[in-house]
């Protein structure tokens, strides 16, 4: 497994990373005059509470706003946020040092209690947080009983041994619990202000966050303006004065915007327009692999997709070199499994989709579908829900008319704005849904545990007692070579049971002005604080 640093390699590598997650401005660098940056997001945020975050559009604006114990390098490697150092002995008790220069954005001073109060918030069953979840995986002791309501959060194993001292207790080894820690759910926030405004905290004026930027202005639907937090530690190295994020849905509008000198970065753009793209922006287009899965949903608890043949019928049918390589073409890889290859320590070994040509695939579909009731004189009939964007409604398309051709499915397309969507998907209100998962660390766990029957992401409502009792397994696996074998047994499964049908394999597709310097295109995780961005003369 990844990350397995005894405690002087880890303190040792604290001490020396330093400040590598600010701007980085070489020397001899002529900086523009306006250090102004308006980036992309694909839809108008849900929440900017850390804990109330449920997909990708509101988590670039949360990292500006807040930060967690450690960053991520340009690479993805851990490097010191509000935590300077930390040390471990054995994996299972984590101890972290607080930074004393750390501040909240009105002056207030970031301690250890902070970090308690917030995660105990987090897992705090009447908050709902969409990645309360997250605790528990980590392995934080008691985390499991608390969401499950048995134990009250002040049992959670997380203590301030002190203002600047977090000790951080698991009720197992986890070898990569550092690179965890950047994930945005377990980020703090400040008390006084939660309690003060309740619901209405995050709200521009009222928002107290600890990160280098602090909210301004928020339009809903417009815009979200965010400028220096003057309190930050590492103030004296952010560069950009001014990060404007603007939600635009349709990925042709986000491009003509930045074409017309409107954006600066965006989050994706039409695949259909990607050669034209290259030719007319040389050094702006670019498409890394990303630490991503795009794939379907079924509804494992409502006919028809209840219906394991159906659903594996329903995976078969789909031709993923097709979706790879001529509906998208931007470098995407088909994805015979939820794990992406790009994962770090994970070898999987080969798919029942990758075994069989898609002819093949197809006939046992038709077997399949038809062992479940339906065919030519009963088709069957289903929704596929998606949110408003160009690349889903291209894919739906695409895919309804796979199903139709091999098996003669009627397939009603249902197109929801972000938050209309969030809500019917949270709630079970479909029958197969798009969804996709960026990891929040790099390792297969982060894919695999979204399918465990107590992940609040499990939205496919997928409950398989193998499958559970394997993942339980893996989490205090120290074999590297054996846990690799139980990631590939449990791809296996779902492979097997069809709760979900991958699709592609996600690429990092964006267009960035070439002015704008330091984005980390290479992170996996894509986590691109802007902190580290500046803008040269042009």
């Amino acid at each position: 497994m990844p990350f397995r640093y005894s405690a002087l390699c880890v303190g040792l590598l604290a001490a020396l990373t330093g400040a590598v997650n600010a701007a980085q401005v070489p020397a001899g660098t002529v900086l523009d005059a306006k250090q102004d940056v308006v980036r992309h997001i694909k839809d108008e945020p849900a929440s900017l509470d850390p804990i109330k975050a449920v997909g990708l559009p509101e988590i670039p604006v949360i990292r500006d706003l807040f930060e967690g114990l450690v960053n991520q390098d340009e690479h993805g490697n851990p490097v010191p946020g509000v935590a300077e150092r930390w040390q471990t002995s054995d994996n299972r008790t984590f101890t972290f040092i607080l930074r004393e220069d750390a501040r909240w954005s009105n002056g207030d001073p970031v301690t250890a209690k902070d970090f308690v109060y917030s995660w105990r918030r987090l897992v705090t069953p009447a908050n709902t947080s969409s990645f309360s979840w997250f605790a528990s995986l980590a392995g934080i002791v008691n985390a499991d009983d608390i969401l499950a309501g048995k134990l009250p959060p002040d049992q959670l194993g997380v203590v301030a041994m002190d203002d600047h001292t977090l000790k951080v207790m698991l009720s197992r080894p986890v070898p990569y619990f550092v690179n965890l820690m950047a994930n945005f759910s377990l980020f703090p926030v400040h008390q006084a202000t939660v309690e003060k405004y309740g619901a209405d905290w995050t709200r521009p004026g009222n928002l107290v966050g600890n990160g280098a930027f602090k909210l301004d202005e928020r339009v809903v639907n417009e815009k979200l303006v965010l400028t220096p937090n003057a309190h930050y530690w590492d103030h004296a190295h952010t560069v950009l004065r001014k990060v404007t994020y603007l939600p635009i849905s349709q990925e042709s509008n986000a491009t003509k915007r930045y074409l017309a000198g409107d954006i600066d970065i965006t989050e994706s753009f039409p695949k259909n327009q990607y050669q034209k793209l290259l030719k007319t922006l040389p050094g702006e287009v670019y498409t890394p692999a990303q630490l991503g899965t795009y794939y379907y949903a079924f509804n494992t608890q409502s006919a028809p997709t209840s219906d394991q043949r159906v659903r594996k019928a329903l995976s078969y049918a789909i031709d993923r070199q097709v979706i790879a390589q001529k509906v998208l073409g931007t470098g995407e890889k088909p994805a015979y499994r939820l794990t992406p290859d790009v994962t770090s320590g994970f070898t999987p070994e080969q798919s029942e989709l990758e075994q069989y040509s898609q002819a093949e695939l197809d006939a046992q579909a038709k077997a399949l579908m038809g062992a479940a009731g339906y065919g030519p004189g009963k088709p069957l009939k289903l929704s596929l829900l998606y949110n408003t964007q160009e690349t889903n409604k291209q894919v739906a398309i695409a895919v309804a008319s796979m199903w139709k051709k091999t098996l003669g499915v009627e397939v009603k397309l249902v197109n929801q704005e972000w938050k209309t969507y969030i809500d019917n998907r949270n709630s079970g209100h479909f029958d197969v849904v798009r969804a996709s998962w960026v990891g929040d660390y790099n390792e297969a766990s982060t894919f695999l545990s979204l399918l465990t029957s107590s992940h609040s992401g499990n939205i496919s409502r997928f409950h398989n007692a193998e499958y559970d009792r394997l993942m339980k397994d893996t989490g205090g696996q120290t074999d590297s070579q054996r846990l690799n074998q139980e990631y590939n047994q449990a791809e296996r499964i779902l492979t097997n049971e069809a709760p979900i049908a991958p699709i592609y394999q996600y690429t990092n597709a964006r267009l960035i002005k070439p002015w704008v310097k330091g984005y980390p295109i290479n992170n996996p995780e894509d986590m691109a604080y802007s902190r580290m961005l500046y803008i040269t003369k042009h």
